[in-house]
């Protein structure tokens, strides 16, 4: 997943997105445990989309908070 589409989605479906991607990293570090997936490159890109789907959220989060502290 690019940047450029991950900014282009409002919070709620980064949320969804990451819970999505959470599950699937959990069932394909599972799969590669019992030997039933081979693809281990999958998890480092997995990991790597939540990592970029977090700092985004959290990016949004800071600027909301400063926008609250400007009304006040």
């Amino acid at each position: 997943m690019k940047i450029k589409e991950i900014l282009g989605k409002n919070e709620q479906e980064l949320k969804k997105e990451l819970e999505n991607l959470s599950v699937k990293l959990s069932k394909l570090r599972f799969d590669i445990v019992t030997k039933q997936g081979k693809n281990v490159a999958e998890v480092k890109k997995i990991k790597k989309d939540i990592a970029r789907i977090k700092t985004i959220l959290r990016e949004k989060e800071i600027v909301k908070e400063e926008q609250n502290e400007k009304k006040s």
